[in-house]
């Protein structure tokens, strides 16, 4: 999904893709972690991607690939909503009935799906079937929040960073079974596919970073909050390599941050705005504010996620989130 902005690509920078959404992790000779692809292919959602969304991802579509719950066009071809701006006059829904826009109901199933071969991705890295891994530098854990989380924070620590994973949480989708729009803790983004008790999780965290000399920063990013109009603050997409950029520059040690109650996050004029200059200063310190109000709410939330896993939870997280909440 990322393309780096023009401003970006005019410096050299570029981004490759190692794989979807596994990875075998495991510690190196050097003291860094590796990250190795098990997997073949890639799949995704297919409503919302277009060539404004995903470039990449419609060109490794273009042959060879399996869809799951589209609509049909007269010609065989596939669609779903978002694919084009305008819909075709007619097609076959998902379940197989005959469809207009004026139907009344969607074409494509709302969690309608495609997979390929990682082949096939045109920014697919030379390294992607490398049985060595590639070397892990952060880790970037994310969810779907309208509102609280800033758009990015980096951990004080290892251990903090193993905290604001724990604690992240998201508002369902229809990837989800059950109501959209719920706030619900999803540690770690592994909500439907830990198996095993989390705080025997939580612990097997705590325990690798420990064991690593070099080990990656940890980040919590956020997307997706929105403004009062309940419309996204953030442009996403390719402009979060503006972001990214910013946690390149920490890891090199090239960039300042600023202490929050939360974690550390960036000042307005520490990102590279060239490009995106309507985004004024105003917007970004929405984006990032920290309302004590609010997160002491979402601390206490954090406790009751803690009380559910309390018979192995591990006591480092415990106290960091007694630590959150005197410094709010």
């Amino acid at each position: 999904m990322l393309v780096p902005p023009k401003v970006f690509k005019d410096k050299g920078w570029k981004i490759t893709t190692i794989g979807e959404d596994i990875a075998w992790i495991k510690p190196g000779k050097d003291g860094r972690l590796y990250a190795i692809n098990p997997e073949a292919g890639a799949f995704g959602v297919a409503p919302g991607t277009s060539e404004l969304t995903n470039p990449n991802c419609l060109e490794a579509v273009k042959r060879d690939t399996i869809f799951t719950n589209v609509a049909l066009t007269p010609d065989g071809d596939v669609w779903w909503e978002g694919l084009t701006k305008e819909p075709p006059k007619e097609l076959t829904d998902w379940q197989g009935k005959a469809w207009t826009p004026g139907s009344g109901r969607k074409a494509a199933h709302p969690n309608a799906r495609f997979t390929m071969s990682c082949s096939q991705i045109p920014s697919v890295d030379p390294d992607w079937e490398n049985p060595d891994g590639v070397p892990i530098s952060v880790f970037l854990f994310g969810g779907r929040r309208a509102t609280a989380v800033p758009l990015v924070t980096e951990s004080f620590d290892w251990k903090h960073g193993v905290y604001m994973a724990s604690t992240m949480a998201s508002e369902t989708t229809a990837a989800f079974v059950g109501q959209v729009g719920v706030v619900r803790r999803d540690p770690f983004a592994m909500l439907p596919f830990c198996g095993y008790h989390y705080g025997d999780y939580f612990k097997h965290w705590l325990k690798v970073g420990a064991g690593l000399k070099h080990p990656p920063r940890i980040f919590g990013v956020n997307w997706f909050r929105q403004d009062g109009n309940g419309k996204f603050i953030w442009p996403g997409f390719g402009e979060n390599m503006r972001v990214l950029k910013w946690v390149i520059d920490r890891v090199e040690g090239k960039v300042d941050a600023v202490k929050t109650p939360l974690g550390l996050q960036p000042r307005y004029e520490y990102l590279e705005w060239a490009g995106l200059e309507n985004f004024g200063r105003a917007r970004f310190e929405e984006l990032t504010r920290v309302d004590p109000e609010v997160w002491r709410k979402e601390v206490k939330d954090h406790a009751e996620l803690f009380d559910k896993l309390k018979a192995r939870m591990p006591r480092e997280l415990y106290e960091l989130r007694d630590r959150l909440e005197q410094a709010l």
